[in-house]
């Protein structure tokens, strides 16, 4: 129904910058929410940045004011501008979208759609 295809990982070093893409196909027009998730070595996955439909952000404590979050409604892309990236960064970062009607997205819980994930790697 919805696919998503991410693009821009890679290797940098620490304090560097990276920008992750985004493109999802598929019946994009039922998406609400699309977000970025990361995992890393040994810690659990966690929603780093998201938008709503409606241009409404969020963002993950840690990444506050160095990531920021660009959603492009009408070609179907969101990116993920990546600043001062730490060590502990280092993740698998996957691209998210959230077909979840209302009554069940206020209920929290992951977006239901994934893409394949692109490796960021922060060391010198």
């Amino acid at each position: 129904q919805v696919q998503l295809v991410e693009s821009g990982g890679g290797l940098v070093q620490p304090g560097g910058s990276l920008r992750l893409s985004c493109a999802a196909s598929g019946s994009i027009s039922v998406i609400s929410d699309m977000g970025w998730y990361r995992q890393a070595p040994g810690k659990e996955r966690e929603l780093v940045a998201s938008m709503a439909r409606g241009g409404i952000t969020n963002y993950a404590d840690s990444v506050k004011g160095r990531f920021t979050i660009f959603r492009h409604i009408a070609t179907n892309v969101v990116h993920l501008q990546m600043d001062s990236l730490k060590p502990e960064e280092t993740a698998v970062y996957c691209c998210a979208a959230d077909t979840r009607p209302w009554p069940v997205r206020r209920t929290g819980g992951e977006y239901n759609y994934w893409g394949q994930g692109t490796q960021v790697t922060v060391s010198s």
